[in-house]
């Protein structure tokens, strides 16, 4: 068995010497092809013989290979900016800005018999502002929802004033359709609203039942025109104030003088006054005297009088109409032509020449010609001439420029 292990071993031994010999020839060509991998390798990371492009190709850059990405062309640089002038020693630096506002005027242009004379073009209108001719930018016959303030006298004094006061209130409530915007308001000592605008008719109802029992004997009217214009003088577009009153003021802190200047400083506002008490006062004319309002204020008929002429100079300032209804029938009648006369009129727009923004009052007057210039004929149906009534404010005061 020992010469068994023996001659087993020594036959692994001449085999293993063969086998050292062949391990040693094949490591040293392995060590040799790997060296000459290194190199290759060394080189392509050089950039002298390796495949990949230089990075300014574009494109990702892996051992895989790029996507070819066309270079971007150069854009040409941008216009250098515009040079300022030179600047003058002593000059200021100033912008010239003119803003010329559009002065709107709303006419109506009724017949004798108050019909609206509906058929009027552009070219039938001339106007001018102190007496120089205006280019009429814009034109229009407006129909539009109405905003109107009703503001009524409703003191403590003769009974007939205060029931004629609430007829005519409450005929104008009966004429105003969903979509207008009225405010309800009473004076006596003092202005009281009663509702804001609303579209809501019968919350317009709600506020006229209110009015039952008047508080003072004192009717303030220069007073409370006034605030009612400060108030509504905020609100955008035309508005309409319906007054319902016998004009007389008993002691208002305001004055006739005043309130006349506030009304032309108002802009976009009409007066619609409607005297009220004429039944009592055609029946003291009969006497030969004047209604007796309170047992404290004995009114003549002189103050009547004045008192109708101011009404009248503030319907006639703002484009508006002076009515005088002498019967309870009446009242129906005369709503329904101030409304005819709000919701059926032309807007004539335009910009003044005169652009001074100096807060002046300006003149104004509208004329209706024929296209040709010449006096403008109304027709009725049975072919008869009609003489026509243009409504249209005097004037409007010019904005200032510290406005």
């Amino acid at each position: 068995m020992l010469g068994r292990r023996l001659a087993w071993r020594s036959g692994i031994g001449r085999n293993g010497r063969k086998n050292r010999r062949f391990f040693g020839l094949t490591l040293f060509l392995f060590l040799a092809l790997s060296l000459a991998g290194l190199s290759l390798h060394a080189q392509d990371s050089n950039g002298q013989n390796g495949t990949e492009p230089p990075p300014e190709a574009g494109g990702p850059q892996t051992d895989v290979g790029p996507y070819a990405i066309p270079k971007k062309k150069e854009e040409p640089p941008p216009p250098p900016p515009p040079s300022k002038p030179k600047k003058i020693e002593g000059m200021p630096d100033y912008t010239l800005h003119v803003d010329v506002p559009l002065v709107e005027v709303p006419v109506s242009v009724l017949t004798k018999d108050g019909q609206f004379v509906s058929t009027l073009t552009k070219d039938n209108f001339r106007i001018t502002e102190d007496g120089s001719p205006q280019n009429i930018v814009d034109f229009g016959v407006s129909q539009a929802p109405i905003t109107a303030v009703l503001l009524v006298e409703f003191a403590a004094g003769n009974y007939v004033f205060t029931i004629d006061a609430l007829r005519a209130a409450y005929a104008f409530a009966g004429q105003l359709k969903k979509a207008d915007w009225v405010a309800v308001e009473y004076y006596d000592m003092r202005p009281q609203i009663l509702v804001d605008f609303t579209q809501d008719k019968q919350a317009v109802y709600g506020a006229l039942n209110q009015m039952r029992i008047p508080g003072f004997r004192e009717t303030n009217e220069f007073d409370a025109l006034f605030d009612t214009l400060d108030r509504i003088d905020r609100l955008d577009g035309h508005k309409y104030v319906i007054l319902i009153s016998t004009g007389y003021d008993s002691f208002s802190r305001i004055t006739l003088d005043q309130i006349t200047k506030k009304i032309k400083a108002t802009k976009d506002v009409t007066i619609y006054p409607i005297s009220i008490g004429w039944i009592a006062r055609t029946m003291a004319e009969a006497r030969g005297g004047a209604p007796q309002r309170d047992v404290a204020n004995h009114v003549d008929q002189l103050d009547y009088l004045q008192a109708d002429n101011e009404m009248q100079t503030f319907a006639k300032m703002t484009g508006g109409r002076f009515y005088q209804p002498r019967f309870e029938a009446e009242y129906p009648e005369v709503f329904r032509d101030i409304l005819g006369d709000i919701r059926n009129q032309y807007t004539i727009a335009y910009r003044p020449t005169n652009t001074k923004l100096d807060g002046t009052y300006r003149k104004l007057k509208v004329e209706v010609v024929a296209p040709d210039g010449g006096p403008l004929k109304v027709k009725d149906q049975k072919g008869k001439e009609q003489k026509i009534q243009i409504i249209a404010r005097d004037g409007y005061t010019a904005k200032h420029s510290v406005d």
